[in-house]
């Protein structure tokens, strides 16, 4: 039987591996009143744990790209935190791309999420991919570029190798960093490291974390994005159809807690959360890494 004493510094050696740990949080643009509500509410929540930056998706439309703009300025200016626009370019001209991009170094607005973007129903191919939005936005300032990355494979890759080469095309054109798509086994995640090393990526792989608030929604997602969900998973929210949303946020966190600490112990020090505009889970889990509200 472990001690009281044994547990304690079981306890304090694993707090130990979890220092200098930096997050970033993902938000969406909001479409209603509500929904914006529960966005600031979030941000400014999640804002005292100083994290590396906020970004914020980008709608395929004109008026979500407006809300996306808004956001990102409202977030750098009343909260001091960076601020990261998603920015795609499936739907927008090389002018339009380097217009919103001068426009945001203008207003101080430095690191961008370079993203193809999905494709319209019908489209098979577009003029310009990831890393040529990277290699432009590179020729108009010198941005920190974040990228995506997918340790199960891209929908649309036809193998892992291919996508690798994708991967590394991105960061030859001038990218600093890059997100994973989400993912519930760690050891999925560090194969994709190492692989990604052994292919010559040099650049920073960040693990994209979603921690689940709602599990029908999760696996909709999933097989959207072909990422798997394991059996344990399934098996963790058998019968709980119609708990309370405070047991499924609890086992939300405790799934995404045990695979940050994992991660960290593998010598993992930034994460990169899929808030879904709620904080609750993100902060909860960022106590357990260590991080304070305005400590330090």
């Amino acid at each position: 039987m472990v001690s009281y004493a044994q547990g304690i510094d079981a306890l304090n050696n694993s707090l130990s591996e979890l220092r200098n740990i930096d997050v970033s949080f993902e938000f969406f643009p909001p479409k209603t009143e509500q929904m914006e509500r529960t966005l600031w509410n979030s941000v400014e929540r999640l804002a005292p744990l100083k994290p590396a930056y906020m970004s914020v998706t980008y709608g395929a439309n004109s008026g979500e790209r407006d809300r996306t703009h808004e956001v990102v300025k409202r977030i750098q200016a009343e909260t001091g935190v960076a601020a990261a626009p998603h920015l795609t370019c499936v739907d927008a001209s090389r002018e339009e791309l380097i217009q919103i991009a001068k426009d945001y170094w203008a207003a101080d607005i430095k690191k961008i999420v370079a993203l193809r973007g999905d494709l319209p129903p019908g489209v098979a191919q577009t003029e310009l991919y990831a890393a040529d939005l990277v290699a432009l936005l590179k020729d108009v300032a010198d941005f920190d570029i974040a990228v995506a990355a997918y340790p199960e494979i891209h929908p649309e890759a036809p193998n892992g190798q291919f996508d690798l080469l994708n991967l590394k095309r991105k960061a030859e054109a001038g990218a600093t960093s890059a997100i994973t798509q989400f993912f519930f086994d760690a050891e999925v995640f560090l194969r994709f490291r190492d692989r990604a090393a052994a292919a010559g990526i040099d650049m920073e792989i960040i693990p994209g974390i979603l921690p689940v608030t709602n599990y029908k929604t999760l696996v909709k997602f999933a097989g959207m994005t072909n990422v798997h969900v394991p059996q344990w998973l399934h098996k963790m929210y058998e019968g709980l159809d119609e708990a309370d949303q405070t047991t499924r946020n609890l086992l939300g966190a405790s799934i995404a807690m045990d695979m940050t600490r994992i991660l960290a112990k593998e010598g993992v020090r930034n994460f990169h959360f899929y808030t879904l505009n709620r904080c609750e889970l993100s902060y909860a889990i960022c106590h357990m890494l260590g991080l304070r509200a305005n400590s330090g």
